[in-house]
């Protein structure tokens, strides 16, 4: 099946002159297979393919692929005409949790959706009778018996939706909402929990991120449902908050229930799935759901990038290899004293401490104990109220918050990063995938699109330390891979230093030493250097969970807690086996 989608946003005919109609050979043939309407229209009966209004196009608006030769089944959905296809649906499960894992723009949440007849799906045509040709694409399967509920309306859906600002926009506190939606009676055992004791009196509009997510996240486990769907979860949290959101979604799980979790964080998924679909395809064109996988079986497969069912290779295989680089007696970049900063009732303490020449240095801990505040210290962007920090070398800085490193939103990507050579392209441009959004506004761009331009922006200045708060924040799973290797290649061919702050346990592994932070989350906090394996052997002691090597993918998995392996690793201390 040949696939043709237009962005209709980026499809701007009035500038270009209509280019792709007149350089394509079935139209200049006589034919109509690119018609100019308020926007392009392709018809895919007539396309060959050729792939030239692909290349033509100034604004990166038409994509034209071909699906699998062994997708033979109809689409389950399609946004329209030359709109994104999707292929299929993924499975609950009564008592278990099922992972969607897969790149951004492959159906993740359109099949939420789907799943919890938010959307009808209109199998590529429009159908009135969804609920009937449903149960004839999935008969004898596991997904008939939830079609049927949901066609009796039996089945009560429950869903943590991927964009939680919306919650500000409500004037209300989240004891309200709780005393609200609270239907299972577990609304005290939720709060405490997810740590929100502190904040349920405070207005909505007030609360951040992570805030506001662990508030849906609690509205979406105290109601009572039959199938629980969580999308991205993990955004804006820490580690704690992540394992502690995971414990209580296994928990609806055992009220028999399904749940089903949309997640990037590989920890996230080890620790809380018991099944994954893979999603697999082009962004933004189509996707395809896979069969289900065992946890360990679905992530090494996504890992190795083949579908071996379907006989497809979605993506070159990923491997967690650590550069081994020693400790051989490296320059010292940046000296300090033991620093302290205090405001607002908080305070935070440094113990003394230097950073190398050339050593990706890892800085991780729970949310509100001044890793950032440590970060604008060293850049330069705050001052301690006591300590020094003696460098003389220049230090790029990523914020966390990126927002605040593009004042000019008309500004399109190109105009802000310096593409001017090939050497450029391959060593940033296409690991960090932006080619096709170079001429694309900044106030366009999505949150992943925006944090990938920030860190390409970061990295392309000239300096002897590249500072990056939060980088993983956004990125799809494919992409933190992508990550994680660039930066280990970009150290080790330049010599740079790269002092990294995440919540992501994978990127952290790859640090040549880190700074842990620990304390009382909004009260203080203090924080000392560690070797990475004694620092993330002391964080997931405190969290009560382990980590062990997968063998086959060398990636730090995540033991379910109870598990054979981990009540093993906690006897022998051994909560990090890196």
């Amino acid at each position: 099946m040949r696939i043709a989608v237009v962005d209709k946003e980026k499809c701007k005919p009035e500038k270009c002159g209509f280019i792709c109609g007149k350089v394509c050979p079935k139209n200049r043939a006589g034919e109509k297979c690119i018609e100019l309407e308020e926007k392009i229209v392709i018809d895919e009966n007539i396309c060959i393919g050729c792939g030239i209004c692909v290349k033509k196009c100034p604004f990166n608006a038409i994509q034209i692929v071909n699906t699998p030769e062994s997708l033979k089944e109809k689409p389950i959905h399609r946004f329209g005409k030359n709109g994104f296809v999707l292929f299929r649906l993924p499975f609950p499960e009564e008592g278990k949790v099922v992972g969607l894992l897969g790149k951004n723009g492959l159906g993740k949440t359109t099949a939420i959706k789907i799943l919890s007849g938010q959307l009808k799906p209109n199998f590529g045509s429009g159908n009135a009778e969804w609920l009937k040709e449903l149960k004839e694409i999935f008969r004898g399967t596991e997904l008939m018996n939830y079609i049927e509920k949901l066609e009796e309306k039996k089945m009560k859906t429950v869903v943590k939706p991927q964009q939680i600002e919306f919650l500000r926009e409500i004037d209300s506190t989240p004891t309200e909402l709780f005393e609200k939606y609270d239907e299972t009676e577990t609304a005290k055992e939720v709060i405490a929990l997810l740590d929100l004791d502190g904040i349920k009196e405070r207005e909505l509009h007030s609360l951040s991120g992570g805030e506001l997510q662990r508030v849906a996240i609690a509205i979406a486990c105290m109601r009572r449902a039959d199938l629980y769907l969580f999308d991205e979860p993990s955004s804006y949290l820490d580690v704690k908050q992540r394992l502690n959101v995971g414990k209580l979604i296994r928990k609806i799980a055992k009220r028999n229930a399904s749940v089903i979790v949309v997640e990037h964080d590989l920890s996230m998924l080890d620790f809380v799935a018991d099944r994954i679909h893979i999603f697999y395809g082009t962004p933004g064109v189509f996707g395809i759901v896979s069969k289900p996988y065992s946890v360990k079986n679905g992530i090494n497969a996504f890992l190795e990038g083949y579908i071996k069912e379907d006989n497809v290779k979605i993506h070159e295989s990923v491997k967690f290899e650590k550069l081994s680089r020693g400790d051989t007696a490296r320059e010292v970049l940046v000296k300090f004293s033991a620093l302290e900063k205090r405001y607002n009732g908080f305070s935070m303490r440094v113990e003394e401490g230097e950073v190398k020449k050339g050593e990706i240095l890892g800085i991780f801990g729970c949310n509100g104990l001044g890793k950032t505040t440590f970060a604008k210290i060293l850049a330069g962007v705050e001052s301690p109220d006591s300590g020094d920090v003696e460098k003389n070398v220049k230090i790029s800085y990523k914020p966390q918050y990126i927002g605040e490193m593009f004042a000019d939103k008309e500004k399109t990507v190109e105009e802000i990063l310096p593409v001017y050579s090939e050497s450029f392209r391959k060593r940033f441009i296409l690991p960090l995938e932006l080619e096709n959004i170079l001429k694309s506004p900044i106030g366009t761009l999505s949150g992943g699109e925006l944090q990938r331009v920030a860190i390409c922006k970061c990295l392309s200045q000239s300096a002897d330390i590249y500072l990056m708060d939060e980088p993983s924040a956004f990125l799809d799973v494919v992409q933190r891979m992508k990550f994680f290797s660039l930066i280990q290649r970009f150290s080790e061919e330049t010599g740079k230093t790269l002092i990294i702050i995440d919540h992501d346990i994978l990127l952290l592994s790859f640090s040549d030493r880190a700074i842990l932070f620990e304390g009382k989350p909004a009260k203080e906090g203090y924080a000392k250097f560690y070797t990475t394996d004694e620092a993330l052997n002391k964080f997931l002691k405190d969290l009560g969970i382990t980590f062990r090597m997968d063998p086959e993918t060398r990636r730090p998995r995540a033991n379910k807690p109870g598990s054979q392996k981990d009540e093993e690793q906690k006897r022998k201390g051994k909560y990090f086996l890196g």
